[in-house]
């Protein structure tokens, strides 16, 4: 069974291949104009009309309108909601815990009637995250592993939850994961169950369109990210199988039908990115990246990210970056890098699907060639920054400490990686990432 060592599986788990595989999303809606069904959506969640609930959203949101654009049809459809606008970029804890506070404060330790998540994956990280909390008690800490929190296991999901995506990149909508920041440790940590994942999810291309291009080219590459890390990790029946399959891991390896979702998100993302950054207002392109970002979500936050993801969290903590724009500079290393040894053949197929002509070369060549289309593309952006070094000043004398706070507490992704990874490696790549071109 040596094959299986490096295997990402449960805690306990049998000395054998997995053999299941398991699907779990939100309920979807998708379309121009959805918000206008928000209220009908609720209703099929066993909301009644008078109930109360919250809008965990950030500033911006509110000041451009589109937080009142969604409260307007929720109290046309009969529901009262209060707007907490409190999110930050990147949030902390302490975002989280002020949230909490307060709802607990306004509606006592049962919380609201129901929560929405409205905005980038911080908005709606932040919303999961209070909902999960308040209905288990506690605070977010008791949920974070250890050494950092305490480790314990959410046993209640509470009222019900819905996430509208503003943007085309984290997935967060259908993903069982909420990520913040531990500013004190300088490190990002995540509350990782099932029971943190949004009931439904609300996707409307016309809250995008007033997204800078910037912003959209850097949430675009989160989505690739998902998309091929999600097409080039473990296969599902390559795991140890969990001895409990209320253990099995969030991130569970490929599938046949998580692959699917991979290439169709590659196809929609690398084909519209460059229309929607050099035209804003284009509502169909709009519409195929954010149906792009829900495929790539559907099949890496699924079948697991991988390394890029564990080497982008120490950066944003350190540096403060985004998190699309931090995959997008550490992806050429990582995912189309170190990992297209893991399998080039597969690696070849990415590069064709990005679209590059690998006629007449051989496996490793045409696996390469995925690396020097991603960063075409990049190139064509004209945001992306062209390195690490570019992206936050970081210079060959931080390379070491960012491998170590990779290695040392990223490992729930660094276990879905195809390739092991060392500090040694680690560090290596990030090097390598320093320039992506001159």
């Amino acid at each position: 069974m040596r094959g299986y060592d490096r295997s990402v599986s449960a805690a306990d788990h049998e000395l054998g291949p997995e053999t299941v595989w398991h699907l779990q999303l939100p309920e979807i809606r998708f379309g121009r104009d959805a918000v206008e069904e928000l209220g009908f959506q609720l209703a099929g969640q066993g909301v009644t009309e008078g109930a109360h609930g919250l809008l965990v959203t950030d500033e911006t949101l509110v000041d451009v309108g589109h937080a009142d654009r969604v409260t307007d049809h929720l109290e046309d459809a009969g529901y009262d909601v209060t707007v907490w606008n409190g999110v930050e970029r990147e949030p902390s804890i302490e975002t989280v815990d002020s949230c909490i506070e307060f709802v607990r404060e306004n509606e006592g330790e049962d919380g609201y009637d129901f929560y929405l998540g409205f905005g980038g994956g911080s908005c709606m990280d932040v919303a999961k995250g209070t909902r999960a909390v308040v209905a288990n008690g506690g605070e977010v800490l008791d949920y974070i592993a250890e050494p950092t929190g305490n480790g314990e296991s959410l046993t209640e999901s509470g009222p019900p939850l819905i996430l509208m995506p503003t943007t085309a990149g984290t997935g967060a909508e259908i993903s069982p994961v909420g990520i913040f920041a531990v500013e004190e440790k300088e490190i990002k940590e995540a509350i990782s169950s099932n029971h943190v994942r949004a009931d439904a999810a609300v996707l409307d291309p016309t809250f995008t369109t007033t997204l800078p291009a910037e912003q959209t080219a850097k949430t675009a590459m989160d989505a690739l990210g998902h998309a091929i890390e999600g097409y080039t990790t473990h296969p599902f029946d390559g795991l140890l199988r969990a001895s409990d399959p209320s253990e099995r891991p969030v991130y569970a390896g490929r599938t046949e039908l998580t692959e699917l979702f991979s290439e169709k998100a590659i196809e929609l993302l690398s084909g519209n990115v460059r229309r929607v950054v050099h035209n804003g207002d284009d509502v169909e392109a709009r519409a195929a990246m954010l149906k792009g970002a829900l495929f790539g979500a559907i099949a890496g936050l699924t079948a697991g990210a991988t390394l890029c993801h564990a080497m982008a969290y120490p950066v944003g903590n350190k540096y403060h970056t985004y998190h699309g724009e931090t995959i997008a500079v550490l992806t050429p290393a990582s995912t189309l890098g170190y990992n297209a040894a893991s399998d080039p053949e597969r690696f070849v197929e990415v590069a064709e699907m990005l679209g590059a002509d690998t006629d007449g070369m051989g496996t490793r060549e045409a696996a390469d060639q995925a690396r020097r289309e991603y960063v075409r593309l990049q190139q064509d952006l004209n945001v992306i920054p062209s390195g690490l070094n570019e992206l936050a000043g970081i210079t060959e004398n931080d390379v070491d400490w960012l491998a170590s706070q990779t290695v040392e507490t990223q490992q729930r992704l660094l276990r879905c990686n195809p390739r092991p990874v060392t500090t040694e490696d680690a560090a290596e790549i990030f090097r390598d990432a320093l320039y992506n071109w001159e």
